[in-house]
């Protein structure tokens, strides 16, 4: 990676990680928690009925984390001109979006992943299917940051543009969680390769479709 570029993914993790009055990365993992210590009050104490179904919780409480950082992925360095500035120093709207999910993913992914030792516990999934709750989540929350940056330069500008992005992703989300839950019915292997499948798709369309949505809102 290029000095510019690493100066950038810097900036932006440290924008991301503390994120000021908004609780940076500490408010998607408290979020990821609090959906996990109350699923069991709504379902009751029936441990085989939270074993089978908490994985899945897991996984949309993992999306929705992803979407409470949206409005800050774009929209703010857009207002500020700052894409403009970028492009005269000859950095390309895909190169920043590259560093920008891979910035939005280290401030969610790892904290999550560490989250999802007690969130686990609190569902009742043993220590097997933790271990493919866990790879799921390696697998699958870069395809969820992607996703996240994809949907946020699309939306960036629109009035409620924030709102109809977590509309977007919501549905463009399915194919992750369905695989991404569903490896804990399947014994893992098949499931677990078709959620990285879908993530390095998200991965490789968003660098380009990120960017061609930023070059049109600055025009």
């Amino acid at each position: 990676m290029s000095a510019p570029l690493l100066t950038l993914l810097k900036r932006d993790l440290r924008q991301l990680l503390l994120g000021g009055r908004r609780g940076g990365a500490t408010l998607p993992v408290l979020f990821f928690v609090a959906v996990a210590m109350l699923y069991p009050f709504a379902v009751g104490p029936d441990a085989p009925l939270l074993a089978r179904t908490g994985g899945g919780v897991l996984w949309v409480a993992a999306l929705l984390a992803a979407i409470l950082p949206l409005d800050r992925l774009i929209e703010p360095d857009l207002e500020l001109g700052l894409f403009d500035q970028w492009a005269l120093r000859g950095i390309s709207e895909e190169a920043i979006v590259a560093v920008r999910v891979l910035a939005h993913w280290l401030s969610f992914g790892p904290p999550l992943m560490l989250a999802a030792l007690p969130a686990s516990a609190l569902v009742g999934i043993d220590g097997a299917k933790l271990r493919v709750v866990e790879l799921g989540l390696l697998v699958g929350t870069p395809g969820l940051a992607a996703l996240g940056v994809t949907v946020a330069a699309l939306t960036a500008g629109l009035r409620g543009g924030a709102a109809l992005g977590g509309l977007l992703v919501i549905p463009l989300a399915i194919p992750l969680l369905v695989f991404g839950a569903g490896s804990l019915a399947t014994g893992g292997e098949s499931g677990l390769a078709l959620t990285g499948a879908v993530s390095l798709v998200l991965l490789a369309i968003a660098p380009f479709a990120a960017g061609a949505a930023i070059r049109a809102g600055r025009r």
